[in-house]
């Protein structure tokens, strides 16, 4: 048996490679959509991808399984379970077979056993390995976003991102079920989750790219945890936000993910065009670093630094509809590319094009305006925080804010930032700030593109205040601003 794992880290997100030397065959398992990874394993380790399957419905990340199966030539194994409500639309015209609760098949020498494990999603399937040449008890379970490492999957996706109203409790309950139905399983197997920590499909994942079933016995919460309300109470508690994309990757993982036939490649764009494709209204999004861009940048143009965290903030707020432009970093063509595929992983299809970096410079010299986003200290905080001649919004989590926030500041997490513009006030400058300077920049931005003139970021951010020894409050959040 062979086991490759691959890992997208602005994604958070584990696929897998299974294969069996003896005959050649191999299974991908939760493929993202740059598929030509897999192929290009399997070519390299003597393998044919015979199939393709999914634990579920993703929300995260558009899936690749469909392309990945056309591409391959693989069958394409997707869930029959959870009702009419999350059923795959495209299993027909793909030509997949449905998988049921208890069902087997065979890639190669290697058995896997399907387990329905509700609760995270309702067609939620997690598959249990064995190398029937080697012994006739499991090695292991593809476990996706049913447990993690330290965590388990989050069951409130359904009625905050999907908009699936009265689902919480439910799907709570069917994990806890599923859990404990899970835990019967010989405690040796390894578990290969769908995502480590980072992800927003549970609270406290951890690094580890595999566990036991054993060891999560002893470390996860989420199973020694023995009584149902308990358990609901525990896993609906303390949740991050869903980010906006979440809704419409559900949509087009359950009709069907467009086949790309390979990652985008957006075109060079004059610099000259820049003014007219702003004036026009179309987003541009300056790839930058947030200090390059608080210092300077072109008005109208809203900042997502091409890190860790892009892929998200990009889901927050480039919307599907439309096309949109990039500015590229220091490292020009290269960073689009990561930038455009980092896009193509959530569905973000519509690059129109790209500026060079160069194109800050251009604008200036031919005499128009360039705006800066001003900085202040947590120490100049705290002094007009006094005078109450500032307003402060904290744009971290809610949860996080719950713990400890600056007196008296209230909190809208930074990816509803632009729906809260109506009731910030415009008397004074407002500073925002998050945990540690980098959500605050990216919502300053949009405040800024939108109109909001006296809009400042607290450097350093919330870390910063309370190593200063300045006070926090704890209490539960208040309503609006």
């Amino acid at each position: 048996m062979l086991l490759r794992r691959f890992y997208d880290t602005k994604l958070a997100q584990a696929s897998y490679l299974i294969g069996c030397a003896a005959t050649g065959e191999a299974i991908v398992v939760d493929a993202n959509r740059d598929v030509a990874q897999y192929l290009h394993a399997a070519d390299a380790e003597g393998l044919r991808i015979s199939h393709v399957t999914e634990t579920h419905i993703h929300a995260d990340f558009v899936s690749g399984s469909r392309e990945l199966a056309e591409r391959s030539g693989g069958l394409l194994l997707l869930s029959g379970e959870g009702g009419p409500d999350w059923s795959y639309a495209f299993a027909e015209s793909a030509k997949a077979l449905l998988l049921h609760d208890g069902d087997t098949f065979m890639v190669g020498n290697l058995r896997f056993q399907v387990m329905h494990t509700p609760g995270h999603t309702p067609e939620h399937l997690t598959f249990v390995v064995t190398d029937t040449p080697a012994t006739d008890q499991p090695i292991g379970a593809i476990t996706g976003d049913f447990i993690f490492a330290g965590d388990v999957g989050r069951p409130d996706l359904l009625e905050k991102a999907a908009h699936v109203v009265g689902t919480m409790d439910a799907s709570a309950r069917a994990l806890f079920h599923s859990l404990q139905r899970f835990k019967q399983l010989p405690d040796h197997i390894q578990l290969w989750p769908g995502h480590g920590a980072g992800s927003a499909c549970g609270k406290a994942l951890g690094a580890m790219p595999s566990t036991t079933l054993g060891y999560e016995k002893i470390a996860n919460w989420g199973l020694q945890l023995t009584t149902e309300d308990e358990f609901v109470a525990a896993v609906l508690a303390g949740q991050p936000e869903p980010p906006r994309y979440f809704a419409e990757m559900k949509r087009i993982n359950k009709e069907g993910p467009r086949v790309l036939g390979g990652l985008p490649h957006p075109a060079l764009v004059a610099d000259a065009m820049l003014g007219d494709i702003i004036a026009r209204g179309d987003l541009v999004i300056d790839t930058r670093g947030s200090a390059a861009f608080a210092a300077r940048h072109v008005p109208g143009t809203i900042n997502i630094p091409l890190d860790k965290s892009f892929s998200t903030w990009a889901g927050w707020f480039i919307p599907f509809d439309r096309d949109f432009y990039l500015i590229a970093g220091d490292d020009g063509e290269a960073a689009i590319a990561e930038a455009a595929r980092d896009l193509a992983m959530i569905g973000l299809d519509r690059v129109a094009g790209y500026f060079e970096p160069g194109v800050i410079d251009a604008w200036e010299k031919s005499g128009r305006e360039v705006w800066t986003i001003a900085q202040m200290s947590p120490a100049e905080v705290a002094r007009h925080l006094a005078a109450g001649d500032v307003a402060v919004l904290d744009v971290r989590g809610q949860s996080e804010w719950m713990t400890g926030h600056l007196p008296g500041v209230h909190n809208t997490p930074a990816g509803y930032i632009a729906d809260d513009i109506a009731r910030l006030p415009t008397d004074r400058p407002l500073v925002l700030h998050c945990q540690g300077g980098g959500r605050s920049s990216i919502a300053a931005s949009v405040l800024r593109a939108r109109g909001v003139a006296n809009v400042v970021n607290m450097s350093g951010g919330f870390a910063a205040w309370a190593a200063h020894g300045t006070p926090v409050e704890v209490e539960r959040p208040l309503a609006g601003v």
